[in-house]
């Protein structure tokens, strides 16, 4: 998600676009967010003119793995990409740093 939101940055944005990423977790949620300054390109290809697939392949990773995705420009300007997924608890495999020591046959 933050790979392609900073791709679209820089393909429409226009120059001298800044972003911002923001990975937090909230929860049993991880919250990702990327926001620009940019005022698009002179050439009009954004995620209104169906330019490419970049927001709707974000939606459908996000949307595969349990989140969701909002995506649209920002009050005074800029774009804002911001996806909630969740994070799942993983019981790490004995031995490793971090591990919570399971015991039993089935654990």
């Amino acid at each position: 998600v933050i790979q392609e939101a900073l791709t679209n940055v820089r393909k429409h944005a226009g120059p001298g676009a800044k972003a911002e990423v923001s990975v937090v977790r909230v929860g049993a949620t991880a919250e990702v967010m990327v926001l620009d300054n940019g005022r698009g390109n002179a050439t009009g290809a954004d995620s209104a003119s169906g330019g490419g697939h970049g927001l709707l392949g974000m939606r459908e990773r996000v949307t595969a793995l349990g989140g969701t995705l909002t995506a649209g420009p920002r009050y005074g300007g800029g774009f804002r990409v911001h996806a909630i997924l969740p994070v799942e608890a993983r019981a790490q495999e004995p031995g490793r740093p971090g591990a919570a020591g399971r015991t039993g046959e089935n654990a």
